[in-house]
């Protein structure tokens, strides 16, 4: 099985201790998103886990420990937007500390393991298209030759993202929009040696040669296991998505990074109180086991294929 860290909150930058302690118990508690006491119990053994994705926009605190996974598989999906402080609050100086920090991830693990996202992408008066075209190029150029992929999306206004996007003046975006931010963006990564693929987008960009991506992604899991995998599209995410099938450790609620675009924040103050329930020794990404608690072992496998194939 392939653990997803975290579609729902940012680990590597602010739960890795925490991360590492479960690697070294070997096990996980996740509660249902649905129903608070209804947790599972998920083995983290190297037995049964054929790889991690993390999910990031700051590595760093992760980064000292990466040999505590030498066990696993496992790859980045690292976000670097444009963005500045208003609508990004919480992510440190781009220039100074993630495109370094980008760089030096890349040099310990490999290009091929350190996707970047340019997502979401929404526009406002001082975020034009022709913003975004101008520090696209400036991050792409600083990146070419530490990844071999850009991941982009536009901005899905859910209930909670447009509540927190009010302020901003966002304008609509339309097909006509998406088509030449697409264009500008791919045209901007061709030169410096980047492909594009879109993340769980309806609208069609293969005109530009992006095709639908696939974050958790077979392909690359079986180049880095050396194995088929025996794993089919992850029915839990939207039609548009290509993933393949994961289990999240994450907690919608718990992230400190403050993106005005955010749709796993749902609420400022059950962040705090969240955060502020962390134990780096709990099973619980935040919080304890309550006596009302269900706990239930999540059954979970390997999906490698071990098996010869003397067709393949």
């Amino acid at each position: 099985m392939i653990i997803s860290a975290s579609r729902r909150t940012d680990i590597p930058t602010y739960y890795s201790n925490w991360f590492f302690n479960r690697i070294k118990e070997g096990y996980v508690c996740v509660r249902n998103p649905m129903n608070i006491h209804q947790v599972s119990k998920i083995s983290l053994s190297s037995n049964v886990v054929d790889g991690f994705v993390f999910w990031t926009k700051n590595p760093i605190p992760m980064m000292n420990r990466l040999n505590d996974l030498s066990d696993y598989k496992y790859y980045f999906q690292f976000t670097v937007n444009s963005y500045g402080k208003d609508i990004e609050a919480n992510i440190p100086n781009k220039n100074d500390v993630i495109i370094p920090a980008f760089k030096r991830l890349s040099d310990l693990i490999g290009p091929e393991r350190v996707i970047w996202r340019y997502d979401p992408i929404l526009l406002t008066q001082q975020y034009s298209v022709e913003y975004h075209a101008k520090y696209f190029e400036e991050i792409a150029k600083r990146l070419s030759g530490y990844t071999h992929k850009c991941v982009i999306g536009f901005v899905d206004l859910y209930r909670n993202t447009q509540i927190n996007t009010k302020g901003l003046g966002l304008i609509p975006l339309a097909q006509k929009e998406m088509l030449e931010v697409a264009k500008r963006l791919v045209d901007i990564a061709n030169r410096n040696n980047l492909t594009v693929e879109s993340c769980a987008e309806k609208i069609n960009l293969e005109q530009f040669g992006i095709t639908h991506g696939h974050c958790i992604d077979c392909n690359l899991f079986e180049s880095l296991l050396g194995y088929k995998l025996d794993v089919g599209k992850d029915k839990n995410q939207r039609e548009e998505c290509g993933c393949i099938a994961s289990i999240d450790i994450g907690m919608y609620n718990t992230c400190k990074n403050g993106c005005k675009y955010c749709y796993a924040n749902y609420s400022a103050n059950t962040v705090v109180k969240n955060v502020g329930a962390h134990n780096p020794n709990s099973p619980l990404i935040a919080g304890e086991l309550l006596p009302n608690d269900v706990v239930k072992c999540r059954e979970i496998k390997s999906c490698k294929q071990c098996q010869l194939n003397i067709f393949d």
